[in-house]
């Protein structure tokens, strides 16, 4: 494998680590409002995630590194021709932040409830404009001769990007149920909910999902160069959001939290072997031609080994950190506990 092929699998790598890790995060703190009845839950609740969601907003931040280092001709295209769109994702996303922070600096029911909802919006606008962004990566956006990408904010949102934003919205709600049921007590009224949510919000993301295939395979033919085993990862998804109900009917909370991410993994995979296929990174609308190659806009040799030497080192210290977080901070968590002692 050469270096370009390397770091265009290790940045979908990033991209899939971010949705699987985020989505259930996002999914929690999207739930949260639907759920939670007191103070005690709400707390219980943001304590689920309180942890784990700014180590796991690290991927984003690495996927960005290093496309803008191994591919800077398609991070230059993609982040300003959708600009709008990342702008908005970074404001929503700082906006989150502070809200844990703020939350519970004023001992006023107001001042929580107002913090509640921003993170709330932190969480669903992103939700759904990064199933946008992975809709416009494979149907493309309209790239003129100078890798320049021409049009507005609006040509941005077409039917089939539109649906790539609600299935990832649902597929995150769906996530963050099956989370909750790894981190609440079962004995609580707030795990009898999560689960509820997730048999609601999973039947809600399995359609969304489903058209989102069907336009994607059949009414646009993005997938058309797959080759001899085109359906095979959908297909796979389909099988994890079967296998989800049933885990979620024989109450096997872990076995629908793995069916889930892995939903996401596939799908999320999906994209990036349609554009590997293509032996592009962002086709264009224009003329097909205008599309950038996945070559074309790699760096220079010596810049790709000397990001092989530094993703050598540092990938592996982080991933071995996240999981060192998880297992310490895996016990399960009751609405009198609510994560009071952790500051959350």
């Amino acid at each position: 494998m050469d270096l370009v092929t390397l770091w265009f699998w290790l940045i979908a790598l990033t991209f899939t680590l971010y949705f699987f890790l985020e989505g259930f995060d996002f999914g929690v703190d999207i739930l949260r409002p639907l759920l939670a009845r007191t103070e005690a839950e709400e707390r219980a609740l943001t304590g689920t995630i309180g942890p784990f969601w700014d180590g796991n907003e690290v991927w984003v931040i690495a996927a960005a590194g290093l496309m803008f280092s191994t591919f800077p001709t398609w991070y230059g295209a993609l982040f300003s021709g959708m600009y709008p769109v990342f702008v908005i994702i970074l404001l929503a996303l700082l906006l989150r932040g502070v809200s844990f922070e703020y939350r519970n600096q004023v001992d006023q029911q107001r001042w929580r409830d107002f913090w509640d909802w921003m993170s709330f919006l932190g969480s669903v606008v992103p939700s759904f404009l990064w199933g946008v962004v992975m809709a416009k990566l494979i149907e493309g956006l309209a790239v003129n001769g100078s890798a320049r990408v021409e049009g507005g904010f609006l040509d941005l949102f077409t039917p089939f990007s539109f649906i790539g934003g609600l299935a990832t919205l649902l597929l995150f709600m769906l996530h963050g149920a099956n989370f909750l049921l790894l981190r609440l007590h079962k004995d609580t009224r707030l795990y009898a909910r999560a689960r509820a949510a997730a048999l609601l919000w999973g039947a809600l993301a399995t359609v969304a999902i489903l058209a989102f295939v069907v336009m994607g395979y059949v009414t646009e033919r993005l997938f058309a160069s797959f080759g001899v085993l085109p359906w095979l990862f959908p297909l796979a998804a389909a099988v994890t959001l079967a296998s989800i109900w049933f885990s979620l009917s024989r109450r096997l909370d872990t076995l629908a939290f793995t069916m889930s991410g892995l939903t996401i993994v596939f799908s999320t995979v999906t994209v990036f072997i349609a554009l590997f296929t293509r032996g592009v990174v962002l086709p264009s609308t224009l003329d097909p031609a205008n599309s950038l190659t996945l070559t074309e806009s790699a760096s220079q040799p010596y810049t790709l080994v000397l990001m092989t030497w530094v993703g050598g080192i540092f990938l592996p210290l982080i991933i071995g950190y996240q999981i060192w977080n998880y297992y310490v901070f895996r016990e399960r968590i009751r609405p009198d506990e609510g994560g009071l002692d952790r500051g959350y």
